[in-house]
């Protein structure tokens, strides 16, 4: 590895990542993202609201994807070089060689050949990349300035996605296995860091029914409990997400140290606790959770960065030839299936959804007769935001949805809505007796996209106070029963909705 090679591979996946993320239409995550910076807040439905700034600044000027997806975009290329920049501060006498092999691992992991998506992991992977690296560094000396960094980092990624916690413990693990008073003394500045953070999500959740609690640790659980399944889809996406080789490798070379440290350096044990911990509390989590695989991400520079200290030259040289080449295949891929028709997924269940992502002109056209005078609406989240985002237009989600659909009842109010005619896009065939209730007229007809068949239902006259009693009222029931012991300043869906009840269980 030289650095015209690093070089080289920097380019050459940031050109392939530029044009994979100005090529690819926005996802329904995605278009629930940049809603967030359409229309900013200290918070948000289901996450911290670091990502909603972010977005909220880059909408300033433009709203292409490329641009919106730049901080992702970058993201390999800036951790790569801010690892080779911090591993001479981390462990003394390690070769250039080494650090550039570091830097081209993280360029060439496989989620980050492809990644180019907007997510809340985003803002989480860059603080607590930086935020452990700034740790790392702390625990050679107990440098105060350095635990100072780590814990504004820390802040950072406490904003961005609860997954922070995970972080926060590795840390509170390093120092019990240290037990000196600097370590924590250290602890205690990094934590006083976030105590912000956290008192500005406390604030604004107790105004707002609390839904960061309700998402993550109630409503989204339904289908939580033992399982053999999900460990052994942990298992294949830990293997994925680190490169097949990575884990054999790691626990081969657990006894070993950097054949390039000086004479009288250490290893740096904290980087094996950030590397290894949290996918080890992942793996226990799996048992009765099935483990996404972006979850796993802001962790993976760690356990790089671990292997490559522990490697020998022809390891890592093996190590990389492997990555390049498994890289290789991720781009050819996804080369071809950039050169498929459409029509190729046509038999697949996914291929409204497809439809609906690509041929948002198309669909436009069809619902252009209807955007002054009526409310634009669709029967899920994810396809709502997703048809908004391509339309510039905010599309309500009418009827309960799912726990993921419950940021819509932050942004629309039904009341402002009584009487107007809604136009309902689906997916699916309706059954009209279903809208009749709700409105008083009703109708429907069809139109094809290149063979994906769409319904507009036209509803005439909404009668709000029947929605309240047969969809509001349940989802207040289903999605915000809050325990007695969380504290309420306000809560919008039964201040708007239901007048002097509470949203208690």
């Amino acid at each position: 590895m030289t650095s015209r090679l690093f070089a080289a591979l920097l380019v050459l996946t940031l050109i392939f990542r530029f044009w994979l993320a100005a090529a690819f239409p926005i996802t329904g995550d995605e278009a629930y993202f940049i809603w967030w910076g359409w229309k900013p807040g200290w918070g948000f439905y289901d996450h911290p609201p670091m990502i909603g700034w972010w977005l909220a600044a880059l909408l300033t000027l433009n709203d292409v994807e490329w641009w919106l997806r730049l901080p992702v975009i970058v993201q390999p290329a800036v951790l790569a070089l801010g690892v080779y920049w911090a591993l001479p501060r981390v462990i003394a006498g390690v070769s250039d060689e080494r650090r550039l092999w570091a830097a081209a691992l993280l360029l060439l992991a496989p989620v980050n050949v492809w990644n180019v998506f907007i997510t809340t992991d985003t803002p989480l992977i860059y603080f607590s990349a930086f935020s452990g690296l700034a740790w790392i560094r702390a625990s050679r000396d107990d440098a105060a300035r350095w635990y100072l960094v780590a814990g504004l980092l820390l802040a950072g990624a406490v904003l961005s996605k609860y997954f922070a916690a995970i972080l926060g413990f590795a840390y509170l693990v390093d120092v019990l296995r240290r037990r000196t008073a600097g370590a924590w003394a250290g602890l205690a500045i990094a934590y006083a860091c976030t105590l912000p953070a956290l008192g500005l999500m406390a604030w604004w959740n107790s105004g707002h029914c609390w839904p960061n609690y309700m998402f993550n640790f109630v409503n989204r659980h339904g289908d939580a409990g033992w399982s053999v399944k999900t460990p052994l889809l942990y298992a294949v996406t830990l293997l994925y997400v680190l490169g097949p080789p990575v884990l054999w490798l790691a626990w081969t070379r657990r006894r070993a140290a950097c054949s390039d440290a000086s004479a009288g350096s250490s290893f740096p044990v904290a980087l094996g606790t950030l590397a290894w911990l949290p996918f080890l509390l992942f793996a226990i989590l799996s048992l009765v959770k099935q483990i996404g695989l972006h979850w796993l991400l802001a962790f993976v520079p760690f356990a790089l960065v671990w292997l490559t200290l522990r490697l020998t030259p022809v390891s890592l040289r093996r190590l990389g030839v492997f990555f390049a080449g498994f890289a290789t295949l991720h781009i050819a891929g996804i080369l071809i299936v950039s050169r498929l028709p459409l029509e190729t997924w046509q038999k697949t269940r996914l291929y409204d959804g497809i439809v609906l992502s690509f041929e948002h002109q198309a669909l436009a056209r069809e619902l252009q007769p209807y955007r002054q005078d009526w409310v634009l609406a669709m029967d899920g989240y994810s396809n709502a935001v997703t048809l908004g985002y391509n339309l510039r237009q905010y599309v309500v989600v009418f009827g309960e949805a799912s726990s993921h659909a419950r940021h819509d009842d932050l942004v629309t109010d039904f009341r402002a809505l009584a009487g107007r005619n809604f136009l309902i896009l689906r997916k699916s065939e309706p059954n009209l007796d279903d809208y009749r209730k709700y409105f008083r007229q009703v109708s429907a007809d069809s139109f094809e996209i290149r063979g994906a068949h769409f319904w507009r239902v036209k509803g005439e006259g909404f009668d709000y106070p029947a929605y309240r009693d047969g969809v509001l009222a349940g989802v207040r029931r289903k999605y915000y029963a809050l325990p007695a012991w969380l504290p309420q300043t306000a809560c919008y869906m039964c201040d708007r909705y239901f007048p002097g009840e509470a949203c208690r269980r």
